[in-house]
């Protein structure tokens, strides 16, 4: 988490950009949908405005503002979201039950934390400056939330209102479905050390990999529905145990936001309702769902090894990374292995887990990712609302099993004899 080689100047103009984009994504948003919460994990985007303040604030401002004055008491407490190193965080699924402070408020906040940010982004001191660097990437992964958030606000209500209607709705056509066959081996996977990483993409390590097969690109929504026209939902043997009670407790019977009507399937996406799309990728799955169409398809899920490895050789085949030779598919296109990123999550078999010789940031920071690691399952490859600076081989995603409001889909993998 280094600020690497950037100048007063990159700062400074990273900072004020990053901030732009929140509020940016916020602009097309009635000030009625700035407090809407229909389930606790999805925070209103009044709060989101206000927590990635609350953050700079709490982690730069109050320990290195010289003469630092904040803006309003009580704030600490309303946007702390897990930090109980800081205090007591307000409950998460109570959120939405703040009217106050109002929306302009939370403006002005964010104005207040960024007058007095100005003099610490032309600090020398190498450990402030890895601070921002770090608030900038969180404030990133809130981008992806309120996007995310917002869809499942909207998306939820019976009017599905669209968000934005100048998003283009149209994909290609998806090309037949193969797989790439990797020899696996003794590999590494991990953070390089280059650029910026989060904690808990470290430290690099070895893994041992039997011979794999990956597919070349994502399950579509027009495989997805084969799969739910056999009777997917309703066979219990394709299921794990906790998965299938989960469909049941929750009556799932496709994707989140498919609606048939008339006859016919749509999907609300972000410009609202559309026909649904065969060819497009399928997403908002639970990682149970995901698991059980693999069974059903005669495959399974990667490991997120297998992932990574598999990314790396896409990478190394554009001449950005360096492998060795090993990862190489045997009889892939380079082409069809770069769709890894930037589509949809997709699932892993992966349990959320440090990597060997991992070492949370020291203090209240240390919350940031290490105490999340367990009963959660690991996503790769970044979404369409992941800020493009996060796609890379060895970003790590976690969400409890259950989840599908996230952009979430799947990718097969399958053994080598």
């Amino acid at each position: 988490m280094r600020a690497g080689d950037a100048s007063d100047g990159d700062l400074a103009a990273a900072y004020a950009a990053v901030r732009r984009q929140t509020e940016a994504l916020c602009a097309p948003l009635a000030v009625d949908d700035y407090c809407v919460q229909p389930m606790p994990d999805a925070s209103p985007p009044k709060w989101h405005l206000a927590h990635t303040s609350w953050f700079f604030e709490t982690f730069l401002l109050k320990p290195y503002g010289e003469g630092y004055a904040p803006f309003a008491d009580g704030y600490e407490h309303l946007f702390n979201s897990y930090y109980n190193g800081i205090g007591d965080p307000y409950p998460r699924l109570k959120r939405g039950a703040l009217s106050r402070p109002t929306v302009s408020e939370v403006f002005a906040y964010r104005a207040h934390v960024d007058r007095a940010m100005q003099a610490l982004l032309h600090r020398e001191d190498a450990g402030v400056r890895d601070r921002i660097v770090l608030g900038l990437h969180h404030e990133q992964q809130h981008q992806e939330l309120i996007v995310t958030d917002v869809k499942f606000n909207l998306g939820v209500n019976p009017l599905r209102p669209a968000y934005r209607e100048d998003l283009d709705a149209s994909t290609c056509g998806a090309a037949p479905l193969r797989f790439a066959a990797f020899s696996g081996g003794l590999l590494e996977i991990g953070a390089t050390g280059d650029g910026f990483t989060f904690d808990n993409e470290t430290p690099r390590h070895k893994v041992w990999l039997a011979p794999f097969e990956l597919a070349e690109r994502l399950v579509t929504n027009g495989e997805y529905l084969e799969f739910m026209e056999d009777d997917g939902y309703a066979k219990p043997g394709l299921w794990l145990a906790e998965g299938w009670a989960a469909a049941q407790r929750n009556a799932w019977q496709a994707p989140l936001y498919w609606q048939r009507e008339c006859g016919a399937w749509s999907e609300y996406r972000l410009s609202g309702p559309t026909p649904l799309d065969l060819n497009a990728p399928v997403t908002h799955l639970s990682f149970y769902e995901a698991e059980a169409f693999a069974r059903w398809a005669g495959a399974r899920l990667p490991t997120e090894a297998e992932w990574e490895c598999a990314a790396a050789s896409a990478a190394a085949a554009d001449g950005h990374y360096s492998d060795g030779g090993r990862l190489h598919p045997r009889g892939a296109a380079a082409a069809g292995m770069a769709q890894l990123f930037g589509d949809v999550w997709e699932w892993t078999a992966s349990a959320y887990v440090p990597y060997p010789g991992y070492r949370p940031l020291p203090g209240a920071l240390g919350e940031y990712n290490g105490k999340f690691m367990a009963n959660q399952m690991v996503l790769r490859g970044g979404s369409c609302a992941t800020p493009a600076g996060h796609v890379r081989a060895s970003y790590r995603n976690f969400f409890y099993g259950p989840d599908r409001w996230q952009f979430s889909g799947v990718r097969l993998a399958r053994n080598v004899a």
